[in-house]
C-alpha cells in the first residue's frame, strides 16, 4: 500500500544539487577528422563549457582543462565558439576556440606540451573584440569568422564584420593583422560559408530594427587572394522574410531554410542560377527556427547529396532529405528534440537530443545503415526513472479561440499517494525569449517539483517558435498581453476541469518568462504566488539603452515603435504597474547580467517597498543572464520551492526559509 500524503509534501529523491548538476546540455557539435567534438556544461566549475572529445576508441576526455571556458559573447547570447580540423599528416589536430573571460580566440594543438596560444588581441574599447562561428580556412593559414568590434563604451557602440584571422599568432598583439573579409554595412552578420570550389562565400545579414526571426539576407561574395569579397549582393530574403541558416551543397547548389511560405522550409538555388526550389513543400512544419545563437545548424549536407534536416510542429525529428525526390525518412529512436547543431562527416550525421526520459545526448546517425546510437554524453539515470513525470502534449483555448500549446507534467511520485479530496498546486512556465519554445524533453527541475507533488505547465503561448509564422507573429506589438492570457488560460483549463486546484497556482519564468510572471501579478488575479528569474521590467529603460544592441530594437516588434506608442511602454511594464502587484512573489538575479541588468530590479523593488506584498530578492554575483553556477542554481530552486510551500501551505523543514520584505 503506498502512503498518503498531502501534494507538496512528498519526499523525493530529486534534490536541488541533483538537478543543478544536470542542468544544462551538449551543444556546438563538430567533427575533426574521424572524431565527434562538442562542448558541455561544468555547473560544479563555476558554470565553464568545456570542450570534449569522443576519440577514436570511443574514450570521452576533456580537450582543455579548467579553467578554460569555451563560450562566445557576440551578440551576449553567443554563438558557435570553436573549430577544429585534422591535420594530413595525423600528427595532433589544431582547434580554434573562444574563452569567455577574455573573448579571445586562442589556438591549441591537443596532446602536445604547449598550452593554448592567443591568436587575437585585446581591446581597450568598451567590451573589446568578441569572436563567433569560426571556420578554419582550407589552407590552413587562417580562421574566418563573426567579429564583433565594440568602438566605444556604450552597448550600441558596435560593430560587425566576416574578418580572416591568421593562424600564425600575429595578429595576438596587432589588430592590423586581421583582414576584414566584409564591410560594416549590415549590423549583424553570421560566419561565411565557403563553396566546394572556394570562390564563393555566403552568410547571411539583417539590420534593424529588425530580429533575425524577422527579415534576413541571404548574401554571397566572391572571394579574393589577399582582400574583401567582391561582387557582395543579396541573393536571397527580405525584410519580411526569414532566412535561419545558409549552406552549400557538393555539387555548388546554394541551400537555405527559408520561412517565405509562412513555415521555414528547405530552398536550393543551383548553381549559377536565382531561382530557388523548394525540397520538402507544403508539410507545414518547421525546417529552421529562431538565430538566438550565430551558427545554429538546422541542416547539413552529405558528401552524396543528401541533406541531414531538424524538422518539426512543436517537437522535432532527424530526417534525412532526398533533395530530388523531396523523400525524407527519420532516423529511428526514443528522441523527441534535436538542438540545432548538427555535424556531418561521410556517411555519419551527428547532433544533441533527449527525449521526455533522457537528457539531451550526442548521437550519431549512420546514413547507410539507418542506425543511430549514443555516442557521447550519454544519459544516465541518476535516480530511478519511475520518479520522472509523464507529460501530457496539450493544445488548450485562449481568447479569441487561439490555440495554445502545452506540456502539462502532472505530480508523480511512486512512493506517495494524495488525498482523494485533494487536488494538487501547479506552476505555469513561461519559457524565455519571448521567440522561443518549451521544449519536450526530460528536465529535473521539473521533476523537483512533480516528485513532490506540485504540476507542471509549460506554456507555447502565442509567439513560440515551431508552429509557423501566423503563431509566431500572435506576439507582435502583443508582449505582455498574449503571452500573459495564453498561460492564465492554461491555468484557469487546468483548474476548471479539476486537474489543479484554483486556489493554488503559481507563475514562473526568466528572461521574456520572467517579464510574463511580472506583468501577469500586475495584469491577472490567477495566480497565488510567482517565481520572476532576471526579468524584464521596465520597457522605457530597455528601449533606450538600458540592453544590449542584439535587442535593442526588439520592442518595436513586440510592443510597437515607441515614438508611436509611449504610453504603451508605461502602461504594459511591471514597474509602472507595482502598485497593482498583491501577490506574493520571489525574483532573482544575477549581478553581472548585462541584457537584462539588475538595475531594473532595484527600481521594482523601491516601488514594492511599503506595500505589503511578501516578496524576497536573491542577487547572485558572477552570474549573468541565466545561471550556471551549481551553488546558485540549488539556492534559486530551494528558493522557489520555499515560497510555494510558504504561499500554499505545505509542511516542508528541508529547504531555508525565505526572508520576505513587505
Amino acid at each position: 500500500m503506498v502512503p498518503t500524503g498531502p501534494y507538496g509534501t512528498w519526499p523525493s529523491p530529486i534534490d536541488a544539487r541533483l538537478a543543478a548538476a544536470h542542468d544544462g546540455h551538449p551543444e556546438y557539435v563538430g567533427t575533426v577528422g574521424e572524431e565527434v567534438w562538442w562542448t558541455e556544461p561544468r555547473p560544479a566549475e563555476g558554470g565553464r563549457r568545456a570542450l570534449v572529445r569522443r576519440t577514436a576508441d570511443g574514450t570521452e576526455e576533456t580537450v582543455l582543462p579548467a579553467p578554460w571556458n569555451v563560450r562566445s559573447r557576440v551578440v551576449e547570447y553567443g554563438g558557435r565558439p570553436w573549430a577544429g580540423t585534422a591535420r594530413p599528416d595525423g600528427t595532433a589536430p589544431l582547434v580554434v576556440f573562444c574563452h569567455f573571460p577574455d573573448q579571445r580566440l586562442y589556438a591549441h594543438e591537443p596532446g602536445g606540451t604547449a598550452g593554448p596560444r592567443p591568436l587575437t588581441p585585446l581591446s581597450p574599447t568598451g567590451a573589446g573584440l568578441r569572436w563567433a562561428d569560426p571556420v578554419v580556412h582550407p589552407d590552413g593559414r587562417e580562421v574566418w569568422c563573426v567579429l564583433e568590434e565594440s568602438t566605444g563604451e556604450g552597448p550600441g557602440d558596435v560593430r560587425r564584420v566576416i574578418a580572416a584571422v591568421p593562424l600564425d599568432g600575429s595578429a595576438a598583439e596587432d589588430r592590423s593583422a586581421i583582414r576584414e573579409l566584409t564591410d560594416d554595412r549590415h549590423r549583424f552578420v553570421t560566419g561565411p560559408r565557403l563553396s566546394p570550389d572556394g570562390r564563393r562565400a555566403a552568410w547571411l545579414a539583417w539590420d534593424h530594427p529588425l530580429m533575425p526571426w524577422d527579415g534576413t539576407l541571404v548574401m554571397t561574395g566572391e572571394v579574393v587572394d589577399g582582400g574583401p569579397f567582391a561582387a557582395v549582393a543579396p541573393v536571397a530574403g527580405a525584410v519580411d522574410e526569414s532566412v535561419c541558416q545558409v549552406e552549400w551543397a557538393p555539387d555548388g547548389s546554394l541551400l537555405y531554410a527559408s520561412d517565405r511560405s509562412g513555415w521555414w522550409e528547405l530552398y536550393r538555388c543551383g548553381p549559377g542560377g536565382t531561382a530557388a526550389t523548394p525540397l520538402c513543400p507544403g508539410r507545414e512544419e518547421e525546417f529552421g527556427g529562431p538565430l538566438w545563437h550565430i551558427g545554429s545548424s538546422w541542416f547539413r549536407p552529405l558528401d552524396s547529396g543528401l541533406v541531414a534536416v531538424v524538422h518539426g510542429r512543436g517537437a522535432t525529428a532527424l530526417g534525412i532529405l532526398d533533395p530530388e525526390t523531396g523523400e525524407l525518412v527519420d532516423a529511428a529512436g526514443p528522441w523527441t528534440e534535436w538542438e540545432p547543431t548538427l555535424a556531418t562527416h561521410g556517411t555519419r550525421v551527428f547532433g544533441v537530443a533527449a527525449s521526455p526520459r533522457s537528457g539531451h545526448e550526442v548521437v550519431e546517425l549512420d546514413t547507410g545503415t539507418g542506425r543511430a546510437r549514443v555516442v557521447g554524453a550519454a544519459h544516465r539515470d541518476p535516480v530511478d526513472p519511475a520518479y520522472y513525470p509523464e507529460p501530457q502534449l496539450r493544445t488548450f483555448t485562449g481568447p479569441d479561440n487561439r490555440d495554445v500549446h502545452a506540456h502539462v507534467y502532472p505530480p508523480h511520485n511512486p512512493d506517495r499517494a494524495a488525498p482523494d479530496d485533494e487536488l494538487p498546486p501547479y506552476v505555469v512556465w513561461a519559457h524565455g525569449g519571448p521567440t522561443g519554445r518549451a521544449p519536450l524533453v526530460l528536465d529535473l527541475e521539473i521533476a523537483y517539483f512533480t516528485s513532490r507533488g506540485i504540476g507542471v505547465a509549460e506554456v507555447n503561448y502565442g509567439g513560440s517558435t515551431g508552429y509557423g509564422r501566423a503563431y509566431r507573429e500572435q506576439l507582435r506589438e502583443q508582449w505582455g498581453v498574449v503571452d500573459v492570457e495564453d498561460c492564465a488560460a492554461v491555468a484557469e483549463a487546468l483548474a476548471a476541469e479539476g486537474t489543479a486546484d484554483p486556489a493554488r497556482l503559481a507563475i514562473r519564468g526568466g528572461s521574456a518568462g520572467g517579464w510574463t510572471a511580472a506583468v501577469s501579478l500586475a495584469a491577472t488575479d490567477v495566480y497565488a504566488c510567482a517565481t520572476v528569474r532576471y526579468p524584464v521590467l521596465d520597457l522605457d529603460g530597455w528601449a533606450t539603452g538600458g540592453t544590449h544592441d542584439f535587442e535593442s530594437h526588439y520592442l518595436e516588434s513586440l510592443v510597437g515603435p515607441r515614438a508611436e506608442v509611449p504610453g504603451r511602454y508605461r502602461e504594459r511594464s511591471p514597474l509602472g504597474r507595482a502598485d497593482q502587484v498583491r501577490t506574493p512573489f520571489l525574483l532573482l538575479q544575477g549581478l553581472d547580467d548585462v541584457i537584462c541588468p539588475p538595475e531594473q530590479c532595484e527600481r521594482f523593488l523601491a516601488r514594492m517597498a511599503g506595500s505589503g506584498v511578501p516578496h524576497v530578492y536573491l542577487a547572485f554575483e558572477g552570474e549573468g543572464h541565466g545561471f550556471r553556477r551549481a551553488d546558485t542554481l540549488v539556492r534559486a530552486l530551494e528558493a522557489e520551492l520555499s515560497l510555494y510551500a510558504r504561499t500554499f501551505g505545505i509542511a516542508r523543514t528541508d529547504v531555508p526559509a525565505l526572508e520576505t520584505r513587505t
